[in-house]
């Protein structure tokens, strides 16, 4: 038996229940394909459709399955070069973060934004078509991010591993 799970979203106080291992399967089979039918996934996973559906409607609600989304190929976009970029803020206050978190949502390309411990404040992940075009992004968006002390960028030669997948 499973334990009873709030139908509140949770908070970093109130972390979702525990996952049993019907939970943990339907995640990894919707991380595989989440166009799979509420028919499909349930035979997959050995329950009625109506418990899949409930179950997958739970995740949704907890938080867990936070959004549905298509995985584009970037190359048939013409977005095939990777460029990690290290930020070093001259500054470290609350108000030169926030600035520049507001401003890196902006960049064109800009993919993820993390910020970091070590040498950098922030790395950026940025798609773009290629070294021209980076060249221009760099010289009409990044050189004016605010705050900025330095900026060293790292284009990608070859991707090893990119995925989407958490593991459950």
């Amino acid at each position: 038996m499973c334990a009873k799970r709030s139908l509140t979203r949770p908070t970093a106080e109130q972390p979702v229940g525990e996952l049993d291992r019907i939970d943990k399967r339907i995640l990894k089979l919707l991380q595989d394909d989440a166009t799979l039918s509420n028919v499909a996934l349930a035979e997959r996973v050995n329950l009625s459709p109506a418990a899949c559906l409930r179950r997958v409607e739970r995740l949704k609600q907890d938080g867990v399955i936070s959004r549905i989304v298509a995985h584009l190929d970037p190359e048939q976009l013409q977005a095939g070069m990777v460029v990690l970029i290290g930020v070093v803020l001259d500054r470290s206050t609350p108000e030169s973060f926030a600035a520049f978190e507001a401003a890196a949502q902006k960049v064109s390309g800009c993919m993820e934004c993390h910020v970091v411990t070590g040498e950098f404040d922030y790395f950026m992940l940025v798609r773009t078509r290629d070294s021209q075009s980076f060249n221009k992004l760099h010289a009409e968006q990044l050189l004016y991010l605010p705050g900025v002390r330095q900026i060293r960028s790292f284009m990608g030669l070859r991707e090893v591993v990119s995925t989407h997948k958490v593991v459950v």
